[in-house]
């Protein structure tokens, strides 16, 4: 009997001991998911500050988007240990078009002024003169990414090989492409003329964006590439408006480069156009067509890479130093359309590229790329030689390339994804 109760007590003990232990989790469990949280909501904030510098005039755009002007030495570029010194060069000193030869009257120019397209933002205000416009970055842009870290980058493995189209490699990085390229020499530039159009994106995490891209190295580890076009991405941006991007990486996408403004690297001198903003208007099915024309050149005294947008915007450069075959040069050129295909539900995505429309369907109904050039080491703009095309399942997105006087060397390019040939 006597042991009968010490064994009751015993076990009361244990009870008491076991409850005891689980009470003391419960907070602390409550505790370390509080610590998480917080200290991600330091991480954020922290971030949020690197990024949004403190604005001299404030633009709030119609479609949300919240434009701070700021002062062109406070821009991210000079958090930079590199550009601490840098003094910013304020324009090219050499152009590829001769667009700096007070001489050349570009008759092209006012041509092709007929179609304007401009930014959405530009309704509400424009930025005074030594300030750049920069898109504030929001929470909510953060909170989307898969980690404070990844904000404002492409995921590893999204570059088109055009060599590479081995079927088990198809769908390795659920990119897929339909490009233009051109390989084998020395190219110190490219130039295009964008179709711009605002495609249907299926899932949020999924983009479609149309560029070039100017590629140094090789696809390994070590990949250099300097990026610019429009894109349609709603993990990136919250909504699903066209916008002017860029994007540069030394590393294959690994550590190093972000999109638009949204890292140390692109130094920008335009007080006008804003990277990652949207832009307007944009090309409708059978009327009005709209396209932009982006250049990208390497300076041959100071080595930088700069960027311009229509035939009146410098916007600005990439120095030399965040490269290192780029440095020197560049060995591809690649023109097109990229999608993300997360085959949602085990299907193809039926995200758009370019119009959503196949490019025998043709002008006013597919999206194209026109007068494509490429920047030769005299500094002259040149008509591509040797034009190659790549897409991973042409069933799914196509090109088809051609040549005329007006468009000189051009191709559509696109088409809806998912379709009874693209199941």
């Amino acid at each position: 009997m006597g042991g009968d109760g010490g064994g009751h007590f015993r076990r009361g003990m244990l009870l008491v001991l076991v409850v005891c232990v689980w009470c003391l989790l419960i907070p602390q469990s409550g505790a370390a998911r509080l610590s998480s949280e917080s200290r991600q909501k330091l991480e954020v904030q922290k971030h949020l500050n690197r990024l949004n510098k403190p604005p001299v005039k404030t633009i709030e755009s119609p479609d949300g988007d919240v434009i701070d002007c700021v002062h062109i030495s406070h821009q991210p570029a000079f958090d930079h240990p590199y550009l601490k010194d840098h003094k910013i060069q304020m324009r090219p000193n050499y152009h590829p078009e001769g667009l700096f030869d007070d001489n050349k009257v570009s008759a092209e120019a006012s041509k092709e002024r007929t179609n304007p397209i401009s930014q959405l933002w530009h309704t509400n205000g424009k930025c005074p003169e030594d300030t750049i416009p920069i898109r504030r970055t929001k929470k909510d842009d953060i909170l989307r990414a898969s980690s404070v870290k990844r904000y404002g980058r492409k995921k590893h493995r999204t570059i088109p090989v055009p060599k590479s189209a081995d079927p088990d490699l198809v769908n390795e990085s659920g990119h897929q492409h339909a490009i233009a390229y051109i390989e084998g020499d020395k190219y110190y530039g490219a130039k295009a003329t964008i179709n711009v159009w605002e495609p249907k994106i299926q899932q949020p995490n999924e983009f479609s964006l149309s560029q070039l891209w100017i590629l140094g190295g090789s696809f390994g580890q070590d990949l250099n590439s300097i990026e610019a076009g429009w894109q349609v991405s709603p993990d990136l941006y919250g909504d699903n408006n066209t916008r002017l991007f860029t994007y540069w990486t030394s590393d294959a996408y690994q550590a190093t480069g972000c999109y638009n403004l949204l890292c140390s690297g692109f130094i920008q001198i335009n007080s006008e156009i804003a990277m990652g903003a949207s832009i307007s208007p944009i090309s409708a099915f059978r009327n009005s067509q709209y396209d932009i024309s982006i250049l990208i050149w390497k300076d041959p005294t100071e080595g930088h890479w700069w960027m311009q947008f229509g035939n009146d915007y410098v916007l600005g450069y990439w120095p030399s130093f965040l490269f290192s075959y780029l440095a020197e040069s560049a060995s591809m050129i690649e023109w097109g359309g990229e999608v993300v295909n997360s085959e949602p539900d085990g299907q193809h995505t039926s995200t758009q590229m370019g119009s959503g429309h196949f490019p025998e369907e043709g002008f006013g109904k597919a999206s194209y790329f026109r007068n494509i050039q490429v920047v030769d080491g005299s500094n002259n703009l040149k008509a591509p030689k040797g034009i190659g095309t790549f897409t991973e399942q042409s069933n799914c997105y196509d090109v088809q390339t051609g040549n005329n006087g007006d468009w000189g060397h051009y191709f559509y390019y696109g088409g809806p994804g998912k379709n009874p040939n693209c199941p």
